[in-house]
């Protein structure tokens, strides 16, 4: 395995500056947003599509500083019924193209949410029992439908343009929150489709990402090195599903946490070696999210705690 960053924690810096910045840190691999809702600050999708010089001159960048592009990002919600919904879907299919005459293979993206009817407007994620209400089964099944219509479509598109791997990042409040959802839509769909494992999410939905690596063999494309913290009396009171704002921290049941402040170091040598064990072997993308400290301690606690522990 190899340690590689998600650069949008630096998307203040120019695209210069941030590549300067990583490769200071020792890290040679960057997961840049090029589609969907991320900062994108580093990657003009519309302009180096546009330009064939930008692109290139893009390239030589990475290429002078021996640097590479772990994946291109498009997370977001390309199912929500609305302008916006429509943005995100083009953006999506923008960014495989882009990702096509980069020789970029691998795309990290998320399911996203449909609405709950043809008539509704607002996404809606189901969280229990669709046994009552009684609307909530209908609801359930159209959004799957939906789901696994665009995916399949999507797939076709990313084909034609040389993706081979589509790392579905197991997200909370969208389709694909937890194995059993990404193996259901890998079955409906194509077997190019796989996850982006990220234990972080998992961890707050009270799931065990070292069970989940096994139960996911085969189907690891790619992984984030995000932790995330139940806080002790909050969660035991309130429970896990937490709506409060993520700069929040002191009031909420847990947080995203630097790597290692969450688990402990054993926890996360034994995380990568299941994924190893599993099959997967290529990079670890840092995700920095932690609004107790500064970015700056965050990055390097988390360097330190991934270099560490990851399976190389």
């Amino acid at each position: 395995m190899q340690l590689a960053i998600c650069t949008d924690v630096f998307a203040e810096l120019s695209l210069t500056d941030m590549l300067d910045k990583v490769k200071s840190l020792g890290i040679d691999a960057v997961e840049m947003t090029a589609g969907g809702w991320g900062a994108r600050t580093h990657v003009n999708t519309a302009e180096l599509l546009a330009d064939e010089y930008k692109l290139t001159a893009f390239q030589a960048e990475l290429d002078k500083r021996g640097m590479r592009i772990s994946a291109l990002n498009t997370s977001c919600n390309p199912l929500w019924p609305s302008e916006t919904g429509k943005q995100y879907e083009q953006s999506m299919y923008d960014c495989a193209v882009l990702a096509g005459k980069l020789g970029v293979t691998k795309l990290v993206a998320m399911a996203g949410l449909p609405a709950g009817s043809p008539d509704d407007t607002t996404p809606n994620w189901i969280t229990s029992t669709i046994s009552w209400p009684d609307f909530m089964a209908p609801a359930y099944e159209y959004q799957w439908n939906v789901t696994i219509a665009f995916w399949n479509q999507y797939i076709a598109h990313c084909k034609q343009h040389g993706i081979q791997q589509i790392a579905i990042e197991e997200f909370p409040g969208t389709m694909v929150w937890n194995v059993e959802t990404l193996l259901k839509l890998r079955h409906a769909t194509d077997h190019m489709l796989g996850i982006n494992l990220d234990p972080s999410h998992m961890i707050v939905l009270g799931a065990d990402p070292i069970a989940a690596a096994r139960a996911l063999k085969g189907a690891i494309f790619h992984l984030h090195g995000k932790d995330a913290r139940i806080e002790r009396g909050l969660a035991d009171v309130n429970g896990l599903l937490e709506p409060k704002p993520v700069t929040e921290s002191a009031e909420r049941t847990w947080n995203y946490v630097a790597v290692g402040c969450g688990q402990d170091l054993q926890w996360w040598k034994e995380f990568f070696s299941v994924c190893r064990m599993m099959g997967y072997n290529g990079d670890v993308a840092l995700e920095m999210e932690d609004m107790t400290m500064s970015v700056e301690a965050g990055v390097l606690t988390s360097i330190d705690a991934l270099k560490q522990t990851i399976s190389r």
